[in-house]
């Protein structure tokens, strides 16, 4: 059964249809495009940024899936659909497994049926809710996880729109919910290389969005993964976390850290 589609304002930017523009989507209006290239203009590592951090979402799904057997995703802030969804990366590898995406954007609802395509052997789907809701995520998201099995949970780029220390306790209740073996896929940008763009660009976020968000010191990061093991190598820079192309020179760094941890 479809989802019901909400109304679009098309004339007011929005920060999922601005971050698909600089992922290279069309899902995106006029408004977007501009506000998009004033961020741009400011920070233009942005757009770095929301590459790298594509890539790194893809490398820790190929490594769960084909190292460590993870057949569960709940994949929270998802955005809107691009290239290498959470469940194209996953069901290539292994048709069986089993992905729920949320987000409580109404434009990505809008688009979400394209989040719903599965392999006929696993399933996905779709929660409206917000990260600041993990009971009604928990409950939701049960009817198509086995919350007995191991599952991974992803949250790129979405804690720093929860802009105080409530985060912690909101990461905490999802992970408490979810058995040994499950893991932590997080990540979110700093001001480690680049601060005055970065705080520029969080400044020109926030005048333009309708979802504010902030930037935390790795430090601050870190506390995410407090109790569980985390995976070498580390919290670091997403373009770092075990780079897929060969060569003597590292991948330039962007101001987006983070890491893959497992609970033990």
């Amino acid at each position: 059964m479809p989802l019901e589609r909400p109304l679009i304002n098309s004339s007011v930017p929005h920060s999922a249809r601005i971050w698909n523009y600089w992922l290279g989507g069309k899902d995106c209006y006029e408004i977007d495009r501009e506000v998009g290239d004033q961020i741009a203009g400011a920070n233009p590592a942005i757009l770095d940024i929301a590459v790298a951090q594509r890539a790194f979402l893809v490398r820790a799904v190929e490594y769960l899936v084909g190292e460590v057997g993870i057949r569960q995703f709940l994949d929270v802030g998802t955005g809107l659909p691009t290239a290498n969804n959470t469940h194209e990366v996953a069901q290539r590898l292994i048709p069986e497994t089993r992905i729920v995406y949320v987000d409580h954007d109404p434009v990505v609802l809008a688009h979400a049926e394209a989040l719903l395509t599965s392999t006929p052997e696993g399933a996905t789907d779709y929660i409206d809710a917000d990260l600041s809701e993990p009971t009604a995520i928990l409950e939701q998201a049960a009817k198509t996880l086995d919350f007995t099995q191991p599952v991974a949970l992803i949250l790129l780029g979405i804690t720093a729109h929860i802009t105080d220390d409530t985060v912690y306790d909101i990461v905490g209740r999802l992970m408490d919910a979810l058995p040994s073996g499950s893991y932590l896929v997080l990540c979110d940008d700093t001001e480690v290389l680049n601060p005055q763009q970065m705080r520029e660009m969080i400044e020109q976020w926030n005048e333009a969005s309708d979802n504010p968000r902030i930037n935390r010191s790795p430090e601050e990061l870190a506390r995410f993964f407090e109790g569980l093991e985390l995976l070498e190598p580390g919290l670091v820079s997403v373009s770092r976390w075990r780079p897929s192309q060969s060569g003597e020179q590292p991948p330039t760094e962007v101001d987006d850290f983070g890491g893959v941890a497992r609970k033990q």
